[in-house]
């Protein structure tokens, strides 16, 4: 586990490409919150990627029911 590099794809269990995008295609509701959650924390920060992070929590927000 200390050669572990999350970029590398080669080393990673993937399956062939064909799959991934199949798995892609959806998200499950708590999925969705998790990402919304993360992408929050990130908008909050004020940093370079903050405008991005913000204008995706208002994209996924708006199509994903509330978690209350």
């Amino acid at each position: 586990m200390d050669d572990y590099d999350p970029l590398d794809r080669d080393a990673a269990d993937l399956d062939p490409m064909e799959h991934i995008v199949e798995r892609l295609a959806l998200l499950t509701l708590e999925e969705a919150h998790d990402l919304l959650r993360l992408l929050q924390r990130v908008a909050r920060e004020d940093g370079p990627l903050s405008p991005d992070a913000d204008r995706w929590v208002q994209e996924i927000a708006a199509r994903i029911p509330s978690e209350n």
